[in-house]
């Protein structure tokens, strides 16, 4: 397959700044976010198999590859004496994590969408469909939060946070995924 220049674009994108990550992971020892560099490889390659079978919009891998962006830099910029992902954006009402977490699932909300849209009769997002991309959302969310626990298992002095965090991020994602379908939807009523 021949890649378009959009593609080409987003893909050295992407690699410049995993390849900007690892760096900055390895001059501060920084062993979580290695581990979360080979999540993002991983993931890389799950989102370009299933790239290669259903063709997601340009905007769709723009979305994914900022996400990711944000991602690493909120683990790796210093904002005081911790980490942009602990900024509090609204002082203790909404956190940069929890911003992340909620535009990244709504992204995988559309996803999901993007990929089970081609096997629609209609391909319309009807309330089935809809219900059933948001709950993707949602698990991919639930997911993330299985990926930070084996993170603080296996490795010390994550920055992953405690149980108040795992329940703010699953909020988050659920607030990312339904607004999400519920977007999609109406912009598809729209044209």
């Amino acid at each position: 397959m021949a890649w378009s220049r959009e593609e080409a674009w987003i893909g050295a994108f992407t690699g410049a700044y995993m390849v900007a990550a690892l760096v900055g992971a390895l001059l501060n020892g920084n062993s979580e976010f290695l581990y979360y560099l080979v999540v993002m490889v991983v993931l890389i390659l799950a989102v370009l198999a299933v790239h290669l079978r259903v063709g997601f919009r340009p905007a769709v891998l723009v979305g994914l590859s900022l996400w990711g962006a944000a991602h690493m830099a909120g683990g790796l910029l210093p904002v005081g004496d911790s980490v942009l992902y602990n900024l509090w954006l609204i002082p203790e009402r909404l956190k940069y994590d929890q911003l992340v977490h909620a535009l990244g699932f709504g992204l995988t909300t559309w996803v999901c969408w993007e990929a089970i849209r081609p096997s629609l009769r209609d391909r319309r997002p009807r309330l089935g469909p809809m219900v059933l991309c948001a709950a993707g959302g949602c698990g991919f969310g639930a997911f993330n939060e299985v990926v930070e626990f084996i993170a603080v298992l296996t490795i010390p002095n994550t920055n992953v946070g405690g149980y108040e965090n795992t329940g703010w991020d699953l909020i988050a994602n659920l607030v990312g995924s339904v607004s999400a379908a519920i977007l999609i939807a109406r912009l598809d009523r729209r044209g």
